[in-house]
């Protein structure tokens, strides 16, 4: 091996590129100066050496740069993504198993090229994509990037324009020491000669390497919240296990006679209770939250007083998500087919992974076996989350999206609420009398990106200790909601015909870091699963034009809501549906994370609860994956369409 320096043009020139990043770093993202300034020297360093090897080493060169490089990237990963303090928590084994998750992907691209220097480049390239992704990810909606976003792509593309990117200081020292790595990774002129013996040995250690992860994983799970997949298992890990975890097992004790034995109890059809079938119009609400379930917020004003204010022929209160700062769709599934995220992958987006024509069964089958017209509507784009092929799968007859809207008054960059409920009237008005409507309306409004500024939207409401943009900027956005929905509240209150409407937020927004200290005391960390529950926690209402019982409900969740809307209309419930009433006296709540246990009085982890409890969260959990998966045996019973 000789080493020797050659100082030209061309390098000098790209070392005062480098030199320019590094400053622009310093300024704009806070690296430090001695940073800023050992970034280009070691560049000019690595730039201008020049390296000849010796083919007799060549395996034992190759070995050892993979291996450095390997231990090199995992470690980076970590560093971009997680603060000291977290950093540090992920133990020395899970570490290790990180940097095998590394090493398959450095053997798979030396098997391909058969070049060191170009295997590390593409190897450490690709990973650090997946880390950018992940931290932007993270920035943007307060939840990790697994494998099941993938399918999501073009979704999140689509409002990536909204967000501000920028990067911390870590994630500049990254992308420069990333650059430090690929100038000395393109020094390694390096190729085996005997290409199958080396062909043969990244094969074996690539299949030895994945045997071992999922031996040590064996019952760990993939984590999205708190960065707890970074700091617990390790950012590369974490994301291995999605790949893994996007698979959806069969249950335990699953069998078609234990189907049969639930069936039993709900064979039959109820018969309606009302004479005249009321219209029927739900309004999924983007990001609309109640800010009370964390704490106390003092603002300038009401945030949403007409909103708290409704009571008369109202029931209300809170209903658990499950979902927090973003997937829209995951709460739009639940509540229309009353299934629940708990037995799917974390991370999974059914709109783009389940939803077939077979296994739909949703609201819109119970309404149209009643004669009701269904209408779907979204001012956004029919492709978003896969709306435009999955809500005719649904049975919906009618879609609206971004172009049937009036967009000449945009609220920031999206159709207001106003316009919004303005288009709902319009449509109610177009059937008044000649159809009995079922219409599920998916806002926009207020939408994540809230720390731009914009010239055609005021931020009126705000905290009056606090000093967060995005917060205020949010406020003023619900404001705004409330007071469509005075509008469209009032004009149907003077309507002769039935109408129920049903309102409620998809999701809590994800807002600046401190904010959350200032509620909770705590932030987004340490949290009790009782805290944790209150971040997934949305407001509801479901109203009628004509007399109904007042009432106020302390918990609920969305896969429960679609039947308490049937029994507030004095619909029939078909055996699903009845059967999930059942399940909601002893479990009043649930989403993805955990439950409320009636009979404990606290929220436990599935598993964690009473026998009684469990025994009817296994019930659910067998009729989920017969009504989704079992396409040969499902049972015509609970979802005959």
């Amino acid at each position: 091996m000789k080493f020797k320096i050659k100082i030209t043009k061309k390098n000098l020139i790209c070392t005062a590129a480098v030199a320019a990043a590094s400053a622009a770093a310093h300024i704009m993202s806070g690296i430090s100066i001695f940073n800023m300034l050992m970034f280009p020297i070691f560049y000019f360093v690595i730039k201008n050496l020049e390296i000849e090897f010796s083919e007799k080493y060549a395996g034992i060169l190759t070995a050892a740069a993979i291996l450095a490089g390997s231990a090199l990237t995992a470690w980076l990963v970590q560093y971009v993504l997680l603060v000291e303090d977290l950093r540090v928590r992920i133990s020395d084994q899970m570490f290790f198993l990180n940097i095998c998750c590394s090493l398959t992907v450095y053997l798979l691209a030396q098997l391909f090229l058969n070049h060191a220097g170009r295997a590390c480049i593409l190897a450490h390239t690709v990973l650090m994509l997946l880390a950018g992704a992940n931290y932007f990810v993270w920035e943007f909606r307060g939840n990790e990037l697994t494998f099941a976003d993938l399918r999501t792509i073009t979704t999140g593309l689509s409002v990536a324009s909204n967000y501000r990117f920028s990067l911390n200081a870590q994630a500049a020292n990254a992308v420069l020491f990333t650059v430090l790595l690929l100038a000395g990774a393109r020094k390694l002129q390096i190729r085996c000669g005997r290409r199958r013996l080396m062909r043969f040995v990244c094969l074996s250690c690539m299949i030895l390497s994945c045997v071992y992860v999922a031996r040590r994983t064996e019952g760990r799970t993939t984590e999205t919240w708190e960065q707890k997949g970074s700091y617990q298992n390790g950012y590369l890990l974490n994301f291995v296990l999605s790949i893994r975890d996007s698979f959806v097992e069969k249950p335990k004790n699953y069998t078609r006679e234990l189907i049969a034995e639930i069936e039993k109890d709900y064979k039959g059809q109820q018969k309606n209770v009302s004479a005249k079938k009321p219209a029927i119009i739900v309004i999924m609400d983007e990001s609309f939250a109640d800010f009370d379930v964390l704490g106390n917020l003092e603002t300038n004003r009401a945030v949403t007083p007409f909103f708290d204010s409704l009571s008369e022929n109202t029931l209300k209160g809170y209903a658990l998500a499950s979902v927090y700062g973003a997937k829209t769709p995951n709460s739009e599934w639940e509540f229309l087919t009353g299934n629940s995220m708990a037995y799917l992958p974390s991370g999974s987006v059914p709109y783009q992974q389940y939803v077939e024509e077979k296994n739909a069964y949703s609201l819109v089958d119970i309404l149209k076996k009643q004669e009701y017209t269904c209408v779907a509507m979204h001012p956004y784009y029919s492709t978003g989350w896969s709306r435009d092929s999955v809500y005719p799968k649904l049975g919906f007859d009618e879609m609206y999206f971004l172009d049937d809207f009036d967009q000449s008054a945009p609220m920031r960059k999206y159709v207001s609420d106003a316009a919004m409920f303005a288009k709902v009237i319009e449509r109610y008005e177009a059937g008044k009398g000649k159809e009995n409507l079922f219409l599920m309306g998916i806002t926009m409004q207020n939408h994540g990106g809230y720390r731009d500024f914009y010239e055609n939207f005021k931020t009126d409401v705000y905290g009056t200790d606090i000093r967060y943009p995005d917060v205020n900027q949010y406020l003023s956005l619900i404001h705004q909601t409330d007071l469509a929905l005075e509008k469209l509240i009032s004009y149907f209150s003077e309507e002769k015909e039935p109408v129920v409407i049903c309102f409620f937020g998809d999701h809590q927004p994800s807002l600046n870091s401190m904010f959350y200290q200032r509620m909770n005391g705590k932030g987004l960390s340490g949290l009790t699963l009782s805290e944790l529950q209150a971040l997934y926690t949305v407001p509801f209402f479901i109203w009628t034009n004509y007399e109904s019982e007042s009432a106020v409900m302390e918990r609920t969740s969305l896969n429960f809501l679609s039947g308490l809307l049937l029994e507030r209309a004095d619909l029939a419930l078909p055996p699903y549906q009845r059967f999930l009433s059942d399940l909601r006296e002893v479990v009043p709540a649930m989403n993805a994370r955990a439950y409320y246990s009636k009979s404990l009085r606290r929220y436990v982890h599935y598993g964690e609860g009473s026998a009684e409890d469990e025994f009817w969260i296994e019930k659910y959990r067998n009729l989920q994956y017969n009504g989704l998966f079992d396409d040969k045996k499902r049972s015509s019973v609970f979802f005959g369409r």
